[in-house]
């Protein structure tokens, strides 16, 4: 049994480790991961919930996902020729008025599959806790 003085600090440290064990996976909301490669390392080491900020070429309109939230689609392609599909919430954001061959920078939450990723949160959130994300097109943002 464990002296009176020294139960406090031990339970603690025990809710504090539990708190860690729990939450260590959670998206904890950061700086976005920028810079040549970062959707390549991702996909390679096969990491989802990354928040970054891209730039590239849409080289492919895809119809509407209208299944629950609907979301623009399409696929964007990065200057190392790696693409990704980009999925717009377009009942929480403006439809951004992108054609084959436009470029556009977007900030938003990559997720791992096998065909490249998906991008997705380029919206604001609509709870207001987290910066959320955004497209920018012809000097225009879209969020």
């Amino acid at each position: 049994q464990l002296p009176r003085w020294l139960r406090v600090p031990v339970l603690v440290v025990l809710v504090l480790v539990l708190w860690y064990v729990n939450n260590r996976d959670v998206d904890i909301q950061q700086a976005p991961e920028t810079g040549a490669g970062i959707v390549e390392q991702a996909y390679a080491e096969r990491r989802s919930g990354v928040w970054l900020e891209v730039d590239g070429r849409v080289t492919r309109l895809l119809a509407d996902d209208n299944e629950g939230s609907r979301h623009q689609r399409f696929i964007l392609t990065l200057d190392s020729g790696h693409t990704v599909l980009v999925a717009h919430n377009i009942d929480l954001a403006r439809r951004v008025p992108v054609h084959e061959g436009g470029e556009i920078a977007l900030r938003g939450r990559y997720e791992w599959n096998d065909r490249g990723g998906v991008i997705h949160w380029t919206h604001h959130d609509p709870d207001g806790s987290d910066p959320g994300g955004w497209i920018r097109h012809a000097g225009t943002l879209y969020r």
